[in-house]
């Protein structure tokens, strides 16, 4: 299979539910993360960077709408795949409204559910593979970023920068929202960090680091990524 190893979380807190499919997304190939609470679950969303998130809406501390809200609000992009039984179409619509990519309404058919991942998946990695702005290219997969057609070396935490801007083009983030969404959930870096690595990439991106075209601040909020 072409999707052979990534990585999906499954955050379900029926164990018989959570331990059938994790086995069934072993047989198939993929790495799994599991989590029974929402808490929990957000935080492996936020410091694993998963592939895909199976997620349950009735769950402890945590429920899954607030969980997918969460993570759409600190930038993360993340696929997910609704598991829940709560089928009426009110519940469908709030998830699809908040980001979720599929609803799927249990009892479910195993296969059905396995073929939605797949189908979500290709989606995603066919659309997000490759981002480019101006003479750059990011390959998210491959993790490597060319400019003008030659390699640039960065760094794993600048390249993870880099990216959370470039999938996120035209929004602005606090610098709290880039600790997240770069570092990951729980990071204890200052607004400094987030300075010295954007100073970073205007030396490495930008034509003029002193009047950035890409990489830009906004006054009192944070900063913003323009292709």
């Amino acid at each position: 299979m072409s999707d052979q190893r990534l990585k999906i979380l499954i955050v379900e807190d029926d164990l018989s539910i959570l331990t059938g499919l994790s086995m069934s997304l072993r047989y198939e190939g993929y790495e799994v993360l599991q989590a029974q609470d929402g808490r929990t679950g957000l935080q492996k969303a936020l410091d694993e960077n998963p592939d895909l998130l199976v997620l349950d809406v009735m769950l402890p501390q945590m429920n899954g709408f607030e969980l997918l809200e969460e993570l759409r609000a600190r930038g993360k992009q993340v696929p997910v795949v609704v598991l829940s039984a709560r089928g009426l179409e009110p519940d469908k619509v709030t998830g699809l409204n908040l980001g979720a990519d599929d609803y799927v309404v249990k009892p479910f058919g195993l296969q059905e559910l396995l073929a939605r991942i797949r189908a979500v998946l290709r989606r995603r990695l066919r659309d997000d593979d490759a981002v480019a702005f101006s003479d750059t290219r990011l390959d998210l997969r491959a993790k490597t970023v060319t400019r003008s057609g030659q390699p640039v070396e960065l760094t794993a935490q600048e390249f993870k920068l880099l990216a959370h801007f470039a999938t996120h083009p035209g929004r602005t983030f606090s610098r709290d929202e880039l600790l997240s969404g770069a570092w990951g959930y729980g990071y204890e870096g200052t607004a400094r960090t987030v300075d010295n690595f954007v100073s970073q990439l205007r030396q490495k991106f930008e034509v003029n680091p002193d009047e950035p075209r890409h990489f830009k601040t906004v006054r009192g909020l944070g900063y913003r990524f323009d292709p």
